[in-house]
């Protein structure tokens, strides 16, 4: 018995790393430098080796959210054995290989959250409702919010009465003003998640808002000043390092946002086991998806640029702002996202300030929010009807 324990660990374990696989070789590890690819701001293969190591080091100091409420946050009073944690990525990844054979757009976010809530309702657990109404508010509003940044940001920076040696700093800064508040591994207090204005305040010593915001004014002023020189000294050559920046903010992002799909189901196997640590899991977790964006994301990635070619750099920029924001919020609320979802919509919303309606079509939205939809779905209704069928519990 004790020997089928074992081999139960070990095959859940082989099946989060094949998870994590594939999400480095899917859309999470393809899109981020998709749009600097089709920009010729760099070439596939070397994004491809940067945002396999950014998205290392995105699930490494932000993954533990995401994992935590998948793996413990979706269903109280039950805890996955490990045959239905084998089945939980079973279905994940065997529904995103569906989608890449047929070329629709599954979400990794929706099939896993849907396999772990299907599993765990059919084992006798209680609904996490709150939990569910904000996973569902963050899964709502993504098309509108991250459509409406795009719109903005796309109808701004072709304006000629705002240069964009002015509007591309400003929005550049703005996103390091982000950046100085978003929480790191180890950088809070007694090596807890913290932010770099925290970090800071509590270096000095002292209370309130004023080193905080010290800092946050201080940061994004730097950023806006080195790519208001860079701008100005080389408009097409600027746009497109700010283009490599965000794409790179995105990769980390995305690490954060997307290990916790392949290691937080494990983490229900781990309570009481000394020897492995959550941190060792999310290592191990940033290490498939490091592997799946080197030998698996180069394919996508060109494929995907030649859509994003058309964009040229100012919608890629409009579109990947918000998927960086967008990303940010849900690592921090501990909400996992499809990026299919964020960077899709952000796309229509920046394709609709230059094109209007005539850039956006109707059906192709339709089929991918349909997708989307039945990739939860069918994720919860083989989940739920396979471990009521089945002695899996």
């Amino acid at each position: 018995m004790d020997l089928i324990l074992v081999a139960l660990f070990v095959t859940a374990g082989f099946a989060s790393l094949f998870m994590a696989w594939v999400i480095g070789a899917g859309s999470s590890g393809a899109t981020p430098f998709a749009p600097a690819v089709g920009a010729n701001a760099i070439a596939t293969m070397r994004a491809a080796f940067v945002v396999g190591l950014l998205g290392f080091a995105g699930a490494v100091t932000q993954g533990a959210n995401v994992s935590e409420a998948v793996g413990q946050g979706f269903v109280h009073g039950v805890s996955l054995p490990p045959s239905a944690v084998i089945l939980v990525l079973a279905i994940g990844a065997g529904l995103m290989v569906v989608g890449i054979k047929t070329g629709y757009p599954i979400a990794t976010a929706f099939t896993v959250t849907g396999a772990v809530v299907g599993v765990g309702l059919a084992l006798g657990g209680v609904p996490a409702w709150a939990k569910y109404r904000q996973v569902g508010a963050v899964w709502a509003l993504t098309p509108f919010v991250g459509g409406g940044i795009a719109y903005a940001i796309a109808s701004l920076l072709p304006r000629e009465d705002v240069p964009e040696h002015l509007s591309v700093p400003l929005l550049a800064g703005a996103v390091g003003a982000v950046l100085a508040n978003v929480r790191f591994a180890f950088l809070g207090p007694d090596g807890t998640a913290g932010s770099l204005a925290g970090a800071t305040q509590r270096a000095l010593g002292t209370d309130g808002l004023v080193v905080p915001v010290v800092v946050t004014v201080a940061l994004a002023g730097a950023v806006a000043a080195v790519v208001g020189v860079q701008i100005r000294r080389d408009e097409a050559a600027g746009l497109r390092r700010v283009l490599l920046g965000l794409g790179s903010l995105v990769a980390f992002s995305a690490g954060g946002s997307q290990v916790g799909l392949a290691v937080g189901p494990l983490l229900p196997l781990l309570d009481g086991v000394t020897a492995v640590s959550t941190l060792g899991v999310l290592v191990a977790g940033g290490l498939g998806i490091l592997v799946g964006s080197w030998t698996g994301a180069p394919r996508m990635i060109k494929s995907l640029s030649q859509d994003y070619s058309s964009l040229g750099p100012r919608r890629s920029i409009a579109a990947l702002v918000p998927s960086f924001l967008i990303a940010q919020v849900a690592v921090l609320l501990g909400v996992p996202v499809s990026f299919n979802e964020v960077v899709v919509s952000a796309i229509i919303g920046s394709g609709a300030a230059v094109g209007g309606r005539d850039a956006v079509d109707a059906r192709k939205i339709g089929v991918t929010v349909g997708a989307w939809a039945l990739s939860f779905g069918v994720a919860f209704s083989l989940a739920y009807g396979i471990v009521v069928l089945t002695p899996i519990g």
